[in-house]
């Protein structure tokens, strides 16, 4: 009855810790989630206010499939500022979030049956999106939790389509150098492979500089789709606004899918998303100190006990490995949520079985009480 492509998908595990730690708060038990990857902060004034003005000058009808012109040419004109990538507007597709982007992105590239190499640990979604593509995920493994040359060279097969880049990284919060990300570049342009490159995290960096893999080079950039949104950087995940910047074939074929599926993103939320790419950025720039604030917190706290981690550098997780403690990442998870309240997500579902993530998009307060209650849980 149900498609064989869909046998393949199973639900969200992120989503599905959310769930449980939802139902145990609505038991009036006190519990800390640091499952979901969602911002705590207000969307700025600003986008709150646009979207208003959009509804009071009732901007409310369908806009072309592509997204409205002027957001169109914000995002051109952000990514020559922040990301030294020329795009003519039309070269540019917005959609109803990254989410989005990524599953148009592999409809529009794969064939059944071609390779999607996805690096592990990877954000849950991506192999699912490879299966409802009918493209075959190859999963790469390395202890430095990135994807080295090495790896992508001996990846690669006649039957190899695209390489998924995420960086910073959702689970580990890991960044890609500038020459890391040159020696994939050059790999990826002598064997032909399109990069998909997962940028939605660019803005909430430390102590690195982000780099986009398609500045190196007009054949990288040939061969790049870059992808992005306002979600993570303006704390504007309900608004659904993310977009692909592509060579003009992809963009005309991403337009075509968007007609045939959604059609175009909410009018509103346009709006909005133009107040938040033309703004200061004085919000942001607020927020991700917050964030360095509770990294450092949270690594002080943690760094002599038995999980282990690499120091994020951008985005809000932090990836611990729990070997030492538990060899059974989702029964580590399920028995710290029963115990002691505090949701963390499993290694497994993000391809790193004996690891958990921990977002820590939510009040120091909050990760002051988990972080206690996971040194009691741990030792």
């Amino acid at each position: 009855m149900i498609s064989d492509r869909f046998k393949q998908i199973q639900p969200s595990e992120t989503l599905a810790i959310n769930a449980k730690a939802l139902e145990l708060k609505s038991k009036g038990l006190k519990v800390i989630n640091f499952s979901v990857g969602e911002p705590d902060f207000n969307s700025p004034e600003l986008v709150r206010q646009a979207g208003i003005n959009a509804l009071k000058e009732n901007f409310t009808k369908y806009t072309a499939a592509d997204g409205i012109k002027e957001l169109k040419q914000k995002i051109s004109e952000k990514l020559k500022k922040d990301n030294s990538l020329d795009y003519f507007p039309e070269q540019i597709v917005v959609c109803n979030g990254a989410k989005q982007a990524l599953f148009n992105s592999l409809m529009v590239l794969c064939n059944k049956g071609e390779e999607i190499i996805i690096p592990c640990p990877y954000w849950v979604s991506y192999a699912a999106m490879a299966f409802l593509a009918e493209a075959k995920p190859v999963f790469t493994s390395n202890k430095s939790l990135k994807i080295t040359p090495e790896e992508f060279e001996n990846s690669v097969t006649k039957k190899t389509k695209a390489l998924i880049l995420n960086s910073p990284s959702n689970p580990t919060g890991l960044m890609y150098s500038k020459k890391e990300l040159e020696e994939l570049a050059e790999i990826a342009v002598k064997k032909k492979v399109f990069v998909l490159s997962d940028e939605i995290y660019e803005k909430i960096v430390f102590d690195e500089k982000h780099y986009s893999i398609a500045s190196f080079n007009e054949e990288i950039k040939n061969l790049t789709i870059t992808i992005n949104g306002v979600s993570k950087s303006h704390s504007m995940t309900g608004y659904r606004i993310g977009y692909t910047a592509s060579n003009s074939e992809i963009a005309s074929a991403l337009k075509k899918i968007q007609s045939h599926s959604t059609g175009s993103v909410s009018s509103i939320s346009q709006k909005a998303a133009l107040a938040a790419i033309n703004s200061d950025e004085t919000e942001l720039k607020k927020q991700v100190q917050e964030f360095k604030k509770r990294r450092d917190f949270i690594a002080s706290e943690l760094k002599n006990t038995k999980l282990k981690f690499i120091l994020p550098q951008g985005a809000f997780y932090f990836f611990f490995n729990i070997n030492e403690i538990q060899k059974d990442d989702v029964n580590f998870c399920s028995d710290l949520l029963e115990k002691k309240q505090v949701a963390l997500v499993p290694g497994k579902p993000f391809g790193m079985p004996g690891y958990a993530r921990m977002s820590y998009a939510c009040s120091l307060e909050e990760i002051k009480t988990g972080i206690k209650r996971i040194k009691e849980f741990i030792e």
